[in-house]
């Protein structure tokens, strides 16, 4: 990647204090141009959970000197009770953290050094914390960029899918609740405060997913913070960015949608990343098009970012599969709008094995997948590990043979797709409540299988995630599943494969008995996307080549390591997944503060049991300067019963190797058709 600046130079200010209207302090990084005072600038904010000395700073290195030499006040601010922030943290996304957003924000504006006008970004929580802001309407707020985010809370956080339980939210579940328990710095917030501020934390910490797993319905709980309870509140500018690799790409086409706001979306093959550093690549220029963005809604340049298509989709080519990409080969396409008009749908009825244009016989076709069935399908999110995490999905041969598998015929010209493929399905199941999956791939002559896109249904959901009813033996259903949306290329000679299942572990959490699924094929049909080549795709702006600033000084004290294994007892027909994450050692040279960080996650189900699912994550934090050395682990394990989810979450925290706190939480969770 290419280091470059722009033509003013910049101060940093370490550590600033923005003070609330009840006397807490939030903790800000800002990077300003030189003589922002005498010539003030817009202020862009990047407002987040996770430690800006220590936590995000070789990140923020990376972007915010980069965007202040161009002319901007760059901010990154620890949201209330993290970092090196005042108060106490509650959970994600709550209606206070969005008050002291506001409340800082217009703080910000009457600082010498702004011009008044203020830009968010954001990706993950940032994402999210930029649209949630932008939904508040503060009048200074112009325009965001929202990366990797949700306007959906319940539909694409994490936690539930197609009202179907991730076990995501474990995983995530206990990286937020250990990473907000962590001590801030003496440096910053002074050598006499920080064990008071720290041991505060540790008494008020909590486990938050104890929340997540007593809200099994999209009720109020997941509708706060959801922007699409009112996309109208929203009247800034909006750049919607997401990456096919990642678990929240939906969210940047029903913005598209449904904003009236100006918008732009921008989706490529990346994972959990900024385009600038995306794996898989290609990786784009994306800080000059965010500056694009800026210039044009913060300082009223004209930079034709509007006047271009309103979304740029990457096409995937076919490739083989495998657990990790460097780059994903496809090209560049716009769309003038989403919908696109360039967009039309191809049905595909089901038969016996077999997808067609045409009628096909009468069949009914019956399944009930193994346990095992998704163990080739990846992490719900890949947040590319630096380039090391085998994340992706294996040859999907392996979970097929525990689905109803429909080929197409040999495809006799290019076929693309983009959007969102639909199965309408004529079905009977033998269980109130079971999981459907639906995956789409891509079948090589050779027959390797590649997962192009899926989804999941909890069949208690069909009629809507607050709805929720139990289904009725026997009785038929007409079902109707949406999978994510996708860019694809199929070439001629390959066939694609709609393949369905009644299990999709470990993404999604068993449900509570295994299912029989009937289904009557000529009654159902799948919708595919088919988007149309336009001759205007082959002359498109092309994405200048990545560049940020200089990185920050850092010194690898231990190598890190990633390892993602399968392992199989013969005996008792327990299959486990594991994942181990070890991110090694690192000081970070111009604070001397040493970071470190480890996280393993367990996944094992016995023989076609469902009651035998269990989830096991831990995960720890180390950091340490000198005579502040400071550690916190936790240990959470879900298993289920029939009618209850059962969560142990054990926690300690250590200063200098002794152990200083400790807490376990032991809760019994009614499970509510899930």
């Amino acid at each position: 990647m290419k280091i470059a600046s722009g033509p003013r130079p910049v101060v940093l200010m370490e550590n600033v204090w923005i003070p609330l209207p009840d006397g807490t302090r939030l903790a800000a990084k800002i990077w300003l141009p030189e003589d922002a005072v005498s010539d003030p600038v817009p202020a862009i904010i990047d407002y987040i959970p996770y430690r800006k000395r220590d936590g995000t700073v070789q990140k923020d290195e990376r972007i915010y000197p980069y965007f202040a030499s161009h002319g901007y006040a760059s901010i990154r601010l620890d949201i209330r009770g993290t970092g090196d922030s005042e108060g106490l943290f509650e959970d994600e996304y709550v209606k206070q953290e969005q008050d002291d957003a506001v409340d800082a924000i217009e703080w910000i504006t009457r600082q010498s050094w702004c011009s008044g006008n203020v830009g968010m970004i954001g990706i993950s929580w940032g994402g999210y914390s930029a649209l949630q802001v932008a939904a508040r309407r503060p009048k200074a707020l112009k325009a965001i960029v929202t990366h990797c985010s949700a306007d959906d809370r319940y539909a694409d956080s994490g936690q539930y899918l197609g009202g179907c339980l991730l076990n995501d939210t474990l995983s995530w579940g206990t990286t937020l609740f250990v990473m907000m328990s962590q001590s801030p710095d003496p440096d910053i917030v002074g050598k006499e405060s920080w064990h008071s501020m720290w041991m505060e934390r540790l008494e008020n910490a909590r486990p938050t997913m104890i929340d997540w797993l007593n809200h099994q319905r999209r009720d109020d709980f997941w509708k706060h913070g959801s922007v699409c309870e009112d996309y109208g509140a929203i009247d800034c500018a909006v750049f919607a960015v997401g990456g096919w690799g990642d678990g929240l790409s939906n969210t940047v086409f029903r913005l598209l949608s449904n904003l009236n706001t100006p918008r732009k979306g921008l989706i490529g093959p990346w994972g959990h990343k900024y385009p600038h550093v995306g794996l898989p690549g290609p990786a784009i220029g994306f800080l000059q098009e965010c500056l694009r963005w800026w210039d044009h809604w913060l300082k009223g340049k004209e930079t034709g970012v509007m006047q271009e298509p309103m979304l740029r989709s990457w096409m995937l080519d076919s490739v083989d599969p495998a657990a990790h990409y460097d780059e994903r080969p496809g090209h560049w396409v716009a769309d003038p709008n989403w919908p696109s008009p360039h967009m039309s749908p191809r049905i595909y009825r089901m038969g016996l094995g077999r997808l067609s244009q045409q009628p096909l016989p009468e069949a009914t076709l019956e399944i009930s997948s193994p346990a095992t069935v998704g163990i080739a399908g990846g992490e719900w999110c890949p947040y590319a590990m630096g380039g090391e995490g085998p994340e992706h999905p294996l040859d999907q041969r392996w979970d097929d043979g525990g689905s109803l598998i429909f080929d197409s015929e040999l495809l006799t010209e290019t076929t693309p797709i983009l959007g969102a493929p639909i199965i309408e399905l004529e079905i009977t199941c033998d269980r109130p409540t079971a999981i459907l999956a639906a995956r789409l791939s891509d079948v090589n002559p050779s027959g390797e299988v590649t997962r192009v896109t899926y989804g999941l249904l909890n069949l208690s959901h069909r009629d809507g995630h607050e709805d929720v009813q139990p289904i009725e033996a026997g009785r038929s259903y007409r079902i109707s599943l949406t999978m994510n949306e996708v860019g694809y290329t199929f070439p001629p000679g390959h066939r694609i494969r709609l393949s369905l299942s009644t299990t999709y572990w470990p993404i999604a959490f068993h449900a509570p008995e295994r299912a029989k699924l009937t289904l009557q094929a000529e009654a159902s049909h799948m919708h595919l996307p088919i988007r149309t080549s336009q001759p205007g795709d082959l002359d498109l702006r092309a994405f200048d080549a990545p560049e940020a600033s200089a990185p920050m000084a850092t010194t690898a004290l231990k190598t890190g390591n990633v390892e993602r294994f399968i392992q199989i007892d013969v005996v008792s027909g327990r299959v486990s997944l594991t994942v181990k994450r070890d991110d090694g050692s690192v000081r970070l040279d111009p604070i001397g503060t040493v970071v470190g960080h480890e996280k393993q996650m367990i996944y094992s189900v016995a023989g076609n049991d469902p009651s035998t699912a269990r989830t096991e994550v831990y995960e720890r934090f180390d950091r340490g300067r000198g005579a502040w050395q400071t550690t916190v682990q936790g240990r959470t394990v879900l298993t289920a019963t029939k009618s209850d989810f059962c969560l142990q979450v054990d926690f300690d925290a250590f200063e200098n190797g002794q152990r200083i706190f400790c807490k376990s939480w032991s809760e019994k969770i009614p499970r509510d058709l899930v």
